[in-house]
């Protein structure tokens, strides 16, 4: 069954253009890219989610990302 999201597809895709703009215009390189990225995540993760929970959200993050590489 396939997952449904709140969020429009375009709307999802226009933010991936803005962040992906914003890496190309710093010209950064895949590492840093990723670096930042996961730094963003981490802030996202610990500014929002109580901290009991912090954890969790991580791990199904990294599995959620680790299954799109597949």
């Amino acid at each position: 069954m396939p997952i449904v999201s709140k969020y429009s597809n375009e709307r999802v895709e226009q933010i991936i253009d803005d962040v992906v703009n914003v890496l190309q215009r710093h010209e950064a390189p895949l590492d840093l890219a990723l670096m930042v990225l996961g730094n963003a995540t981490t802030e996202l993760i610990n500014g929002s989610v109580k901290a009991e929970q912090r954890a969790a959200v991580a791990d199904k993050f990294a599995k959620a990302l680790t299954a799109s590489v597949k």
